[in-house]
């Protein structure tokens, strides 16, 4: 077996593809189904034909309340706080700042929660995210 995709639905679809290409990912394909009113557009780490994000976005659909009982996607990054910083520049709320160097936590336009893990070993704690606060649920 391999993972192929994990499915979110979305309210504002490309809110949530320009937040997903904040992070890294790239827009694989798109499927417009006129017929069912639906889209759904398929993300993927640029160069990893592994799994992909899937995001149905229902036409008629008027929003998602308490997208947290999603869970969360995860995410392995090369270096924790330039992509918090990056991402923070961008206008992403980060609930959980990555104080240990190894994980944090941010939240899509969806209230979607993405873990993301730093590659390989923790970094050293540095400022300012070891004395940031959480900034929600995470």
């Amino acid at each position: 077996m391999k993972f192929l995709h994990s499915m979110i639905r979305v309210s504002d679809p490309e809110a949530t593809v320009a937040f997903f290409q904040q992070l890294g990912l790239e827009e694989r394909r798109r499927m417009e189904n006129e017929a069912g009113r639906f889209t759904l557009i398929f993300l993927g780490v640029p160069g990893d034909e592994g799994g992909e994000v899937e995001l149905t976005y229902n036409w008629d659909e008027a929003g998602y309340p308490g997208g947290r009982n999603f869970g969360h996607l995860a995410y392995q990054v090369d270096d924790i706080y330039a992509s918090c910083q990056r991402l923070m520049e961008a206008g992403v709320t980060i609930n959980r700042p990555p104080r240990d160097g190894r994980m944090a936590f941010v939240r899509s336009p969806d209230n979607i929660s993405v873990e993301l893990l730093q590659k390989g070993a923790a970094l050293a704690p540095a400022e300012p995210w070891a004395s940031m606060p959480n900034t929600g649920e995470w």
